[in-house]
């Protein structure tokens, strides 16, 4: 590949490229050149209202935590994290900060849609959960086990490249209670991404290997170099994320030898470099970099500019937009027909999701007096969009399916 071509690439795997090309697509659709949908921004307002009565009910106080994988392990006063390290040996800021990178990106990895029939009965806690908060709870368990572990008792709680690598289905399968009236989508799919995510640590040792032994959690001291003046940017931890596992995407697309991951294609988004047409979203990723914050920030590592990110285009906050009619299909029959995700239709919908949802936060903040320090994108997601797109799946649709059905793999969505 040319050098100008592998910089057009690279330039794919950053939040800008995500933003930048989702708005050109929200652009189109203000002047109706989409095939598959309609803007009514006129609709912006009950979107909006949604989402602060969220807030509202949600957080009081109006201190809204980060849209991240730690709040799938609360449950009101209950907080499966804190209990866990009641139980574990005490370790130092840097062990416990890797820890946590092993069980977010692990549990973030698990974390695609689970299906309407399964669920998770936690044996400890007596918690029953489905979807993600089922998930995560299982994924918790997961490392708990030490089924990722290669110390066995010693040191349970922690994730090495080369279990990753022989973790086979049926023990995936046990672990997260999987059985003829228990089905999980995507169970082979998703012990193949964590086979795939242990060879991409050991493959990138100069990420992920200290000590002599590989696992995510060394992602942490990886990422704490990266600091300038105490701190790191919030798209620097995405584009490590990208560049250090972007090619175990099963779903994932290349240029040449570049992995260039969870992206869609779109004929109106013409460029004259080898870019043509591909529109970035990286939702899983996203969603991964908004779980490790927390752990640096706790270790004493500042990250800023955090909405250097996006909102993550996925059913939830795309929903919502649907549901409120801020976004109409031109074709009623589409909402009745199931969707391949790389579709036109799916790609315009994830795309129009991103640009709303920044949108969306600026009049969320307007109407709360906030700015985007005070108030976050990632903020906005937890307060938030995402609850408010669950609640009005579930007033409209029995079972809260989403507006649009979706054919997924269980490692996108």
């Amino acid at each position: 590949m040319k050098a100008d071509d592998l910089d057009f690439a690279f330039a794919l795997l950053t939040p800008e490229a995500v933003r930048e090309r989702c708005h050109e697509i929200f652009k189109l659709a203000e002047t109706s050149k989409l095939d598959h949908f309609e803007v009514h921004m006129e609709y912006m307002n009950d979107a909006v209202e949604l989402v602060l009565k969220e807030i509202e009910v949600n957080y009081p106080n109006v201190k809204v935590p980060f849209h991240s994988r730690w709040r799938h392990f609360e449950f009101g006063r209950q907080n499966l994290w804190f209990e866990l390290m009641e139980r574990l040996p005490k370790v130092s800021k840097a062990e416990n900060a890797r820890r946590r990178f092993d069980l977010a990106i692990v549990s973030v990895l698990l974390d695609a849609g689970a299906g309407p029939d399964w669920r998770y009965n936690d044996k400890k806690t007596g918690i029953v959960q489905s979807r993600s908060e089922g998930l995560a709870v299982a994924s918790i368990r997961l490392l708990e086990s030490g089924l990722l572990s290669l110390h066995g008792e010693d040191e349970p709680f922690r994730v090495d490249a080369e279990a990753l690598r022989k973790l086979n289905v049926d023990k995936l399968g046990e672990v997260f209670q999987v059985s003829a009236v228990n089905p999980l989508l995507g169970l082979d799919n998703r012990t193949n991404l964590l086979n795939r995510l242990g060879s991409a640590l050991l493959k990138k040792s100069e990420m992920f290997c200290r000590d002599g032994t590989s696992r995510p959690g060394n992602l942490f001291d990886f990422l704490s170099k990266k600091q300038v003046e105490g701190a790191v940017e919030a798209r620097d931890i995405l584009i490590a994320l990208l560049h250090g596992i972007g090619h175990i995407w099963p779903d994932g697309e290349w240029l040449g030898d570049i992995p260039i991951g969870d992206v869609g294609h779109h004929s109106s988004l013409v460029r004259d470099d080898i870019t043509n047409k591909i529109i970035p979203f990286h939702k899983l990723s996203q969603w991964m970099t908004y779980s490790l914050i927390e752990p640096l920030e706790e270790s004493g590592v500042r990250v800023i500019n955090l909405d250097d990110l996006t909102g993550l285009p996925e059913y939830r906050n795309g929903g919502l937009f649907l549901d409120t009619k801020v976004l109409k299909t031109i074709t009623s029959k589409d909402l009745l027909s199931a969707h391949q995700l790389k579709s036109s239709l799916v790609v315009e919908w994830r795309a129009l999701t991103v640009a709303l949802l920044d949108k969306l936060a600026d009049e969320v903040r307007f109407r709360t007096g906030d700015d985007a320090e005070s108030l976050p994108l990632a903020s906005v997601l937890q307060g938030g969009t995402w609850s408010a797109g669950r609640r009005i799946a579930s007033q409209l649709r029995e079972g809260g399916a989403p507006p649009l059905s979706l054919h997924s793999s269980g490692t996108i969505f």
